[in-house]
């Protein structure tokens, strides 16, 4: 049976860059700003680029909110959250003061550089290299060497080290993935992250 992967448009990036990424690998999606869509699907996707604030009222004015908490919260489907996607998984951000979803305790801090790193450019952008620090079907059948695409500011730190899924080094190591259950986060960008972000998007799909 077709799973129902929906790509959640609330106004913030551009989705259609994760559905031709998924319709490429071999897997249809629905990119939907309606809560019966939600309501409706197997697996979610929460894309996301720009300001924490902006996403966070966008979800609520869209009357997305109570949709989204009862299929990842109650029902327990699959969700995947991408860059800003994965950021409003948390509690709170630097970068605004409206609260996130809260599904994964934390909250989001800006790349601050000290101790003679302070040249490096902030956003974080470019392929760089990704560690996993936990088992988990997102990683299935990946080498070793895992390289993805990044651009961000921000970063997200957990209050459980059990949620860290996998971390990245800029400066220092921060959290790059997070997973808690059925919730999954990254903070690079599979849709263009060639080889890599397809296998992980596959796992996603198939094994999550």
């Amino acid at each position: 049976m077709e799973q129902k992967v929906v790509i959640v448009d609330y106004g913030m990036g551009n989705p259609g860059s994760i559905r031709s990424m998924l319709r490429y690998i071999g897997f249809p999606s629905v990119v939907t700003s309606s809560d019966q869509d939600i309501v409706d699907a197997d697996k979610i996707v929460l894309p996301g680029v720009g300001a924490f604030d902006s996403a966070m009222r966008n979800i609520q004015e869209r009357k997305l909110l109570q949709a989204l908490n009862k299929r990842v919260l109650m029902d327990k489907i699959p969700a995947l959250g991408i860059c800003l996607g994965m950021q409003i998984l948390t509690h709170r951000s630097e970068e605004g003061s409206m609260p996130g979803l809260g599904w994964i305790p934390g909250k989001v801090v800006r790349f601050r550089f000290d101790h003679g790193t302070n040249k490096l450019k902030i956003p974080h952008m470019g392929w760089n290299s990704v560690s996993p620090i936990k088992s988990s079907p997102l990683f299935a059948d990946m080498p070793e060497e895992m390289r993805f695409y990044f651009v961000h500011s921000y970063h997200v730190v957990c209050d459980n080290k059990e949620d860290v899924l996998c971390a990245t080094h800029y400066g220092f190591e921060f959290c790059s993935g997070i997973e808690h259950g059925n919730i999954f986060g990254t903070q690079f960008h599979p849709e263009k992250s060639h080889r890599y972000g397809m296998q992980l998007l596959e796992n996603f799909v198939k094994k999550a």
